[in-house]
C-alpha cells in the first residue's frame, strides 16, 4: 500500500446488488500537507470481457440487452448493444469469459486470447476488466445463450459484419465503451 495513503474508517452504504462503501482517509499532498478525504466507491468485483470474431466471414458476435442506468441517464430504450462480460465470482477470468460466453451467446468456446486489463471508471467503481478475444465458428454454438434466468438477464445474440460493428460506433448505436475498446482492438490490430 502507498504510504501517501492511510485509510482511516470505512463505512457500508449499501449492500443490496453489489456493495457500496464510503471510505474516509489520509493523503498525503508532494508539498508534505495531509489532507482527509472521503470517497465513496462501488466494489462489484472485477470482470471479464470477450469479443468473438470470425475472420472468415469478418463478423463478430455482441449481445443486446437492457441497461437501468443507461435508461435513468437518457438512454430512451435502456438497450445496449455489448461484448459478452460477467463478474468472476470466484472464477479465474479465463474460467468466468468461457462460462459468461456459453450462458450469454451459447458459443463453447476453448481458446482465449487475453489482450489487455483496465479500470472503466475509476473514479467511483473498483472494477477492474480482463479483455479476451476468441475466435469462433458456427460448429461451436452448443446453445442457446440469452443468459441465466436466475439471474433476470434477457439477452439477444447478435452476429453482425465487423464493419456495421464499426458504423455502429461512430452512428451512437454503439455506446459501450469495452464493446468500442474491443471492436477497435480487431480493427487496429488487422485481425478482422
Amino acid at each position: 500500500m502507498d504510504p501517501k495513503i492511510k485509510i482511516l474508517k470505512t463505512e457500508i452504504l449499501s449492500d443490496n446488488w453489489y456493495i457500496l462503501k464510503k471510505v474516509t482517509f489520509e493523503y498525503r499532498k508532494p508539498d508534505g500537507k495531509v489532507e482527509v478525504q472521503s470517497r465513496e466507491a462501488y466494489d462489484r468485483g472485477n470482470g471479464a470481457v470477450i469479443l468473438l470474431y470470425n475472420r472468415e466471414n469478418r463478423t463478430v458476435i455482441l449481445t443486446r440487452q437492457f441497461r437501468l442506468p443507461t435508461y435513468i441517464n437518457d438512454n430512451s430504450s435502456g438497450m445496449m448493444i455489448e461484448a459478452c462480460a460477467g463478474v468472476l465470482d470466484e472464477d479465474n477470468p479465463e474460467d468466468c469469459i468461457r462460462r459468461e460466453t456459453m450462458e450469454e451467446t451459447g458459443y463453447e468456446i476453448k481458446e482465449v486470447e487475453k489482450v489487455m486489463e483496465a479500470y472503466m471508471t475509476p473514479g467511483s467503481v473498483t472494477e477492474k476488466l480482463h479483455f479476451f478475444i476468441a475466435s469462433y465458428s458456427s460448429a461451436m454454438k452448443k446453445g442457446e445463450g440469452g443468459g441465466m434466468d436466475h439471474e433476470h438477464e434477457n439477452i439477444e445474440v447478435l452476429e453482425m459484419d465487423i464493419d456495421k460493428g464499426m458504423k455502429m460506433i461512430s452512428d451512437g448505436e454503439i455506446e459501450d465503451a469495452k464493446t468500442i475498446m474491443l471492436l477497435q482492438f480487431v480493427k487496429l490490430n488487422r485481425i478482422l
